[in-house]
């Protein structure tokens, strides 16, 4: 098997992406760099096989997703649905916040991601 992790045919696609990332993802950003929650190290736009997640955590094996308005049509939640599945036999776990949890209950999305980094710590 090939390289499955932030593949060179993907680094253009990844480099625009991390330049040019949503107030959500640039607020959320803010808080989880540099090791800020419980010392664990996420990488932006970070590629797994033919996809790019938002926020990735190698130690953990857990990606953060930031649900913007385009996430709510069904095309949009059927292609999540597929993706993460297509994802998941890696034993990566997700997590997703949406824009307005960002931008109106932040301290309750950091507490929601602690919880669960703590959970897969644990493992």
């Amino acid at each position: 098997m090939g390289k499955i992790y932030n593949r060179k045919i993907d680094y253009e696609k990844r480099k625009t992406l991390r330049n040019n990332m949503t107030k959500a993802e640039a607020i959320l950003w803010d808080e989880i760099k540099n090791r800020k929650i419980l010392g664990f190290k996420f990488r932006r736009q970070f590629g797994i096989g033919a996809y790019v997640v938002d926020f990735y955590c190698t130690e953990l094996k857990l990606a953060i997703e930031v649900d913007g308005v385009t996430h709510q049509t069904v095309e949009e939640l059927e292609y999540d649905r597929s993706r993460e599945d297509e994802i998941r036999p890696l034993n990566i776990q997700f997590i997703r916040f949406t824009n307005t949890e960002i931008y109106e209950t932040l301290e309750y999305v950091i507490e929601s991601l602690k919880k669960k980094i703590e959970e897969l710590a644990v493992k």
